[in-house]
């Protein structure tokens, strides 16, 4: 992901080379919409909407313009053009001048067939809405079956209706406008030579390693998490006695290999931010309201990236995020905010006890805003501080509130609006104390 300078003064052009179709409009907010999210959508029909008349190209505009008529501060339209980047419905080029020149290269979406059987689309939309609300979708789109048995087919073919003449030459035409999809860009984590190397080769075909092929174990391995040693194996266990791979049987070994590992869990990409309609209202420069605005415009993934020096994040610490998000069922940005305060007064750790115990008592108290989990987080820590005081006879003690400066996150003071917590928080805040000692 490179981040290019950009100011609202900077032109942009829109460049459509597909053609799209009146179904893709359903197709990307039922489909592509519950992953990347209300904002990157609009951006993609903003972007259409620019085209001109023959839907071939825009004219120059600013990104001021974009601001103006998508009511989104600059960061916000760079992530949703990220978002439309990462899933294939968007390309940018970028020339550096006086005024920067960007180019945006419009895609057409997948079509239901291709989303719905794509391993990892298909998986994260299944995380994403729920077994209830996908089966919903994938009923919607379904072909009603009808029984031909008692039915003869009549259909007239090219050679009986038309007849051949003699004609000029060879006529091509090069440049015709046609659809185009784009491809979701991964960088693969399997070593292909290793895995080929592995393999006895009277086992596998010479044409089993196409292309087709890499992309779907690069794209299996990634939402799977799985490994050179283990997809090695669980290739070797697809073949067929032609020593082609068996596509279907490969995608349902990986899976089941992952539920094994995680308890029966499917995986999911801790790559949503905090839903439009619980964001808070734009405008507000106070400290508090940066703050507020960081964790709901951040992904759970990026914000915890942005605290590793080379910004990616231990395997262990996705894990607590993820379970924060799919088994406490979590909003992105209270995720955030509770992330950064556990880290801030905990030296840095992301203590799993520690934070289950804090997002409990957030799930229980059906905590969904980032302003009311930062009161509570905030309420809590005031609360356990002031308990320290009165029992002298605690040995052991946070580091925190050790002597020395007291390390807490800087929105702490800054807002005093307060939500009560439920009658066992203060057992839940002594439970946490254990973990220092």
């Amino acid at each position: 992901m490179k981040n290019l300078p950009i100011l609202p003064a900077d032109s942009y052009v829109v460049v459509n080379k597909t053609i799209l179709h009146g179904e893709d409009r359903k197709i990307i907010t039922m489909l592509y919409q519950p992953i990347i999210g209300y904002s990157a959508v609009s951006l993609y029909f903003t972007l259409i909407d620019d085209l001109d008349k023959r839907e071939l190209m825009s004219e120059d505009y600013t990104h001021h313009h974009l601001m103006n008529v998508m009511q989104l501060s600059l960061s916000e339209i760079v992530i949703a053009r990220q978002k439309l980047e990462a899933i294939g419905l968007l390309k940018t080029y970028f020339k550096k001048e006086h005024i920067n020149n960007y180019v945006y290269v419009i895609f057409s979406p997948l079509s239901v067939q291709e989303f719905l059987n794509h391993p990892i689309l298909n998986v994260v939309l299944y995380q994403n809405l729920g077994k209830k609300e996908y089966d919903r979708i994938v009923e919607y789109f379904k072909i009603p079956r009808i029984n031909f048995k008692d039915y003869e087919d009549v259909t007239s073919s090219f050679h009986e209706v038309f007849t051949s003449v003699a004609g000029n030459e060879m006529i091509e035409n090069a440049d015709i406008v046609k659809r185009t999809k784009g491809n979701i860009q991964i960088k693969s984590k399997i070593d292909f030579d290793l895995l080929v190397a592995s393999i006895p080769k009277r086992m596998v075909n010479e044409r089993c390693f196409n292309e087709e092929t890499k992309e779907l174990i690069t794209n299996l391995a990634f939402v799977y998490d799985i490994d050179d040693l283990h997809m090695q194996g669980l290739v070797r266990d697809n073949l067929n006695e032609k020593g082609f791979i068996d596509k279907t049987a490969l995608r349902k070994a990986c899976r089941n290999f992952y539920q094994f590992e995680e308890g029966g869990k499917l995986p999911t990409l801790v790559y949503s931010v905090q839903p439009s309609y619980l964001q808070n209202p734009k405008g507000d420069q106070s400290a508090w309201a940066k703050m507020v605005y960081t964790f709901e415009s951040m992904t759970p993934y990026d914000f915890l990236a942005s605290k590793y020096k080379n910004g990616e994040p231990v395997p262990r610490d996705l894990k607590i995020i993820e379970s924060l998000l799919i088994d406490t069922k979590l909003r992105p940005g209270v995720v955030n905010a509770l992330v950064d305060y556990v880290l801030k007064v905990n030296d840095q750790k992301l203590s799993k006890s520690y934070i289950d115990t804090l997002a409990g008592q957030l799930a229980r108290l059906h905590v969904e805003t980032v302003e009311d989990a930062m009161r509570v987080i905030e309420k809590e820590h005031k609360k356990l501080k002031r308990q320290f005081k009165k029992k002298q006879e605690v040995k052991v003690v946070p580091k925190t509130w050790s002597k020395g400066e007291e390390k807490i996150p800087e929105w702490f003071d800054k807002e005093n609006k307060e939500i009560s917590p439920d009658d066992d928080s203060q057992k839940q805040m002594n439970d946490l104390l254990e973990e220092f000692s």
